[in-house]
């Protein structure tokens, strides 16, 4: 493995982007290899032990193409897989939800905390866990949004519907007094500007996924795995199904111009 070898990310459909979009940011030299299951999402509401074997599919398609450091860009695959199936690799594997946990944490001022994900993440209760190992007297309050990922995939961002169902799914938080928002889906960042407007000025938002692109960089460095070479980054898109509805939406929001984007069979994936 060398250092300009490809950074792999991975997520249940376009969600993880928003994470590739932080990378490409802060981590400008590095190139990406991307897969997003869009067969078969949404992850969240599917069982621990479907979301490991999901994992470990595309971690060995990842693993294949040479990537020197892998990236679960899915909270309820990082929730439900990652502490399992990182041990099975010998590269350095983080999940989104960690990164997010502790800015969290340190953030909050009255110690209210709320968190919107899937229902996956959410009923797994790793949010929790990594909140209060980082601040012990933090009060954590949970809510399954499972409308807001169909709803981004749809392309339906700022539609009024999805605006409703923040006031909705959102204003129970708020009852709790919460002075931050934990966005703990990679596809909710793109909400930001609806939620933005259901919690108003006074709530911090945490974006899970510039916290991660942070930490990756800090491992390539501890590792000695950052890339310095000045050649042309080489960014690859893999999708499940759907290539080319995925890479207009791809090119909607990233820095760069997604040119192709590529289906793989899942078959081809199962253990």
């Amino acid at each position: 493995m060398t250092n300009s070898a490809p950074i792999g990310v991975f997520d249940s459909g376009v969600g993880g982007l928003t994470v590739v979009k932080e990378i490409m940011h802060q981590l400008p030299r590095e190139s990406i290899i991307y897969f997003g299951d869009t067969a078969r999402l949404p992850y969240g509401t599917k069982s621990k032990e479907t979301i490991i074997t999901y994992t470990r599919q595309i971690v060995r398609f990842l693993m294949a193409k040479g990537v020197k450091s892998i990236v679960v860009a899915c909270n309820t695959a990082s929730a439900f897989a990652l502490e399992t199936v990182k041990t099975e690799v010998n590269i350095p594997m983080i999940g989104v939800v960690k990164p997010g946990a502790k800015v969290a944490a340190e953030a909050t001022r009255n110690g209210n905390i709320g968190i919107i994900g899937t229902e996956g993440t959410i009923s797994s209760g790793i949010y929790n866990e990594f909140l209060s190992l980082t601040n012990p007297n933090v009060q954590v309050y949970g809510k399954a949004c499972p409308l807001f990922v169909p709803l981004v995939e749809e392309g339906l961002i700022e539609d009024p519907v999805t605006l409703e169902m923040a006031r909705r799914y959102i204003g129970e938080l708020l009852a709790h007094n919460i002075d931050t928002l934990v966005l703990g889906c990679t596809h909710y960042p793109l909400l930001r500007r609806t939620i933005r407007k259901t919690v108003g000025g006074t709530v911090r938002l945490v974006n899970p996924a510039y916290e991660t692109a942070k930490s990756l960089k800090e491992i390539l460095i501890d590792c000695g795995l950052e890339n310095e070479s000045l050649l042309q980054m080489d960014h690859t898109f893999y999708v499940s199904d759907g290539a080319e509805k995925f890479r207009r939406f791809a090119n909607s929001i990233l820095p760069c111009e997604v040119i192709e984007t590529k289906d793989v069979n899942i078959e081809e994936l199962m253990i």
